[in-house]
């Protein structure tokens, strides 16, 4: 398999899919590309590993087949492995799993805008305003339940590291970055994710790269 991400700094939806990836247990190679460079709309157009997905990162080559979009990965190597590697056993924590991963996939765009991901920069006295603090209110809420009803076996939403953790990582980044201030139960959890072997990882090459996209330098207000 092949796994073409954007920037480690700065691409969430590359960080989903990575740690999907790293989940399921299977070999893969990763290739980045950067993201807004100088010849990123050359290399959107001309690049046949790219052409699929009209130039969207991430993308997860696996012999002819082609799957892009994060969730889409998550849901292509359960099928691979085993869908109990990603989701809860159960079916009322399955189900939670579930609405928690398609919600924020498909929501929370106020976080999103003006809190974008930013792994190296720590940002003093970001300004949050009430839609945003509606976003953050909300995640929180739904962390404090998987947490309560589902977390026994572990320092994860659902106790051990699963589909719900890879979807919620780059939340915990953002958080970190601005400095969102979270309750207890939170922070313990966002520790447990940042400190994960695979997420120091990924922070590592993040800090170690060279690139710079001035848009997501700065949050946006």
């Amino acid at each position: 398999m092949k796994l073409i991400i954007g920037n480690k700094n700065y691409s969430s939806w590359s960080l989903r899919a990575w740690l999907a990836c790293k989940q399921s247990g299977l070999h893969f190679d990763e290739l980045t590309v950067p993201l807004f460079g100088e010849d990123w709309e050359h290399r959107k157009q001309s690049s046949d590993d790219l052409a699929p997905s009209h130039g969207k990162v991430p993308i997860l080559w696996d012999g002819e087949a082609v799957v892009w979009d994060s969730l889409a990965i998550i849901e292509y190597l359960a099928d691979k492995v085993g869908r109990d590697r990603f989701w809860p056993k159960a079916e009322d924590a399955r189900a939670m799993a579930r609405s928690m991963v398609a919600e924020m996939h498909s929501s929370y765009l106020p976080l999103r805008r003006s809190c974008p991901m930013n792994i190296r920069a720590k940002v003093k006295g970001a300004q949050i305003d009430e839609d945003v603090r509606a976003d953050i209110v909300r995640i929180l809420t739904l962390w404090a339940e998987a947490r309560a009803r589902f977390g026994k076996g572990g320092p994860f939403l659902f106790g051990t590291f699963s589909a719900a953790d890879v979807i919620y990582a780059p939340v915990v980044s953002r958080f970190l970055t601005y400095g969102i201030g979270v309750p207890g139960f939170a922070q313990a959890y966002m520790e447990a994710v940042w400190e994960h072997e695979w997420m120091q990882q990924w922070v590592a090459a993040a800090e170690a790269e060279d690139w710079v996209i001035e848009q997501y330098e700065m949050p946006v207000t």
